[in-house]
């Protein structure tokens, strides 16, 4: 146990009698035993589904939703084992922040580098205000979509916009208006948790018992094993499509594969996000935990996160896997540039990833000129699409569309690529496009019914969307805080709140240009910033100057260093094959050469500026 004299105050939350209770309640359970410890253990949990909160966003969705497209039940492991290398991360930054009391902003500071320190918070805050536009739009995309289409049109769009920022901000309010306050938020934010999970886990449940559909119980356990063969071989399912397309296998073994090792790669990088690692001890700050509270912290982030995650994301899989793993829409083959969805029809959307996929082999069999020609002529028929659409309104040119021949007959793209490629291969690029979960909720419609899969998929989705929003407009307030010392102060607190919540304009600007833009250059920070991050904790989880007495010893040390050694390994890993797998260009450089310049310039910083001295005095940061 750590010295309690070396504590400093904690000026988020000062001492008080409820603290002081549950300090009581947790040294008698681990006097009386295991089953009285995981009674007060349940009752006290917190942090951890704030945790589960956030990382059960968009991205774990797509994640999981494009794990299931492309190695069916074969790859549930993957993202099982990135939670555990996070939740062995978040124990040591934890562990070290309960022992100590410190703020690990300032912490960092100190004891190791500024620069880190400094990154580390940076890399928080534009990743905050960043991802809070995408869940914005995905929160209103399920609105209009599944749950009250008659919100459709941007007057629709403003007005759940205002919805889910106002919701935000009530819940956020309770979080700041003291103890009990924090009860009413956790509260709130377990069960949006619950929603999402036993949304998804119901949509399983229901495909199980459906008698068309039915889920492979084998094939799902067995997906839980992991195999790490497919990192070098494509899935099995698409064996037959693979040898079925004869010489030019080799083109979509190769194309498999690689998006194979990126989804897996990118999976284990990204289940924990450098703005969790910031959450976290600053969470338990704020409910006033010390080190008696250490075991708690591990069960939470057991319970709360790794738990909620898995169900989650593995029944997404699991979902996903059953209705587009080596399957495909025949009509992207035959049917012409569809603009509108409907019950036989793929959407645009997946129309545009078709032409993506395969304008990828038209270009490698024309050769750049004629594909240039080919290109340019999309473009004009996609103009005069638009043009016509606007012109005649929504109803005259959904009919314009069963009539009009320049309107129902195939685009130059698709014609080109159906002249120009065998049916073999394109079979195979109609199963390798990514889906969205409303892909995945119109085609489970035959099997647990329109109303179901609509209000399920809308309700899951919905709760994904507003628990990011409220977690990351939380720790934009964190982070203000930190960066501006004044620890608690909830003036500080709301602004940064309001920073992130910015993402309110996501609907309306979380597209083209200003999606690449802002997303590229963010999720690069962030993949360089998290395993530097980890090794940080690292850092601290070895130093006697910021430890003390409970620096860890023997058995017990080698034992967390091999744990914290193996995320940290995975970590490097998997943000440097995601850095280097991006072909995107900004300012004329590749973001790989941007991404490996990060990183060189914190090392580099990092050993050159060593933290020393004592970190700034803060004021208790009272209300105001």
């Amino acid at each position: 146990m750590s010295d309690l004299r070396r504590r400093p105050a904690n000026p988020y939350v000062q001492s008080g009698p409820k603290v002081n209770a549950d300090r009581q309640r947790l040294i008698l359970a681990k006097e009386r035993g295991a089953g009285a410890q995981f009674g007060v253990f349940t009752r006290l949990s917190g942090p951890g589904w704030l945790q589960s909160a956030i990382t059960l966003g968009g991205g774990s969705l797509g994640g999981a939703l494009y794990l299931g497209v492309l190695c069916g039940y074969s790859l549930i492991w993957i993202q099982l084992m990135a939670m555990i290398m996070g939740v062995i991360m978040l124990s040591a930054i934890s562990y070290v922040t309960l022992s100590t009391g410190e703020r690990p902003f300032w912490a960092i500071n100190r004891h190791i580098s500024p620069v880190l320190g400094w990154s580390w918070a940076i890399a928080t805050l534009l990743a905050n205000i960043v991802w809070c536009l995408p869940q914005f739009a995905l929160g209103t995309a399920a609105v209009q979509q599944n749950l009250i289409p008659q919100l459709a049109g941007t007057e629709g769009k403003a007005v759940i916009c205002a919805a889910l920022l106002f919701i935000a901000l009530l819940v956020i309010w309770f979080y700041e208006s003291g103890a009990g306050g924090v009860k009413i938020f956790e509260i709130i934010l377990k069960i949006m948790v619950a929603v999402v999970v036993i949304s998804f886990f119901g949509v399983v449940v229901k495909l199980a018992m459906s008698a068309d559909a039915g889920v492979p119980w084998g094939e799902v356990f067995a997906g839980f094993i992991p195999d790490f063969s497919l990192l070098s071989r494509p899935a099995d399912g698409f064996t037959d499509f693979i040898t079925a397309t004869g010489e030019k296998g080799w083109y979509w073994a190769d194309k498999i594969l690689a998006e194979q090792r990126s989804v897996m790669v990118t999976a284990a990088a990204t289940a924990v996000g450098i703005n969790m690692t910031f959450l976290l001890p600053y969470s338990m700050l704020k409910k006033g935990w010390d080190d008696h509270f250490r075991g708690l912290a591990i069960f939470d982030l057991s319970t709360g996160l790794f738990i909620p995650y898995v169900l989650a994301t593995s029944c997404v899989v699991i979902a996903s896997a059953s209705q587009f793993h080596t399957k495909y829409d025949p009509t992207l083959l035959t049917e012409p540039n569809v603009a509108i969805a409907s019950a036989d029809r793929p959407t645009g959307r997946i129309v545009g990833g078709y032409k993506k996929m395969m304008g990828e082999r038209l270009k490698q069999v024309l050769g750049d000129e004629k594909f240039t020609l080919v290109e340019e002529a999309e473009e004009r028929h996609q103009d005069f699409v638009k043009n016509q659409k606007k012109t005649l309104g929504d109803l005259k040119f959904k009919a314009a569309l069963e009539n009009d021949p320049k309107l129902a007959g195939l685009g130059p793209m698709v014609a080109s690529i159906n002249s120009n490629i065998p049916e073999a291969e394109r079979k195979i690029g109609a199963m390798l496009i990514r889906r969205d979960a409303f892909d995945l909720a119109r085609a489970l419609s035959p099997f647990t019914g329109e109303t179901f899969a609509q209000l399920v998929f809308g309700i899951g989705v919905l709760g994904m969307a507003l628990s990011t929003i409220i977690i990351l407009m939380l720790i934009s307030g964190f982070t203000f805080c930190e960066i501006l010392n004044r620890p608690g102060h909830r003036s500080t607190h709301f602004l940064g709140c309001l920073v992130a919540g910015l993402g309110v304009l996501g609907p309306f600007v979380w597209s083209g240009k200003t999606q690449f833009w802002l997303a590229v250059p963010t999720s690069v920070f962030g993949m360089c910033l998290l395993p530097i991050a980890y090794l940080t904790f690292f850092l601290m989880m070895n130093s006697r100057s910021l430890l003390g007495d409970a620096l860890p010893t023997g058995l017990r040390r080698l034992k967390w260093n091999t744990l914290m050694g193996i995320a940290l390994a995975a970590s490097c890993v998997g943000a440097g094959w995601s850095i280097w797998s991006r072909p995107q260009v900004i300012f004329g450089m590749p973001v790989r050469w941007i991404g490996i310049a990060i990183i060189a310039l914190i090392v580099i910083g990092a050993l050159a500026v060593p933290g020393k001295g004592r970190s700034p005095a803060a004021s208790n940061g009272s209300a105001d």
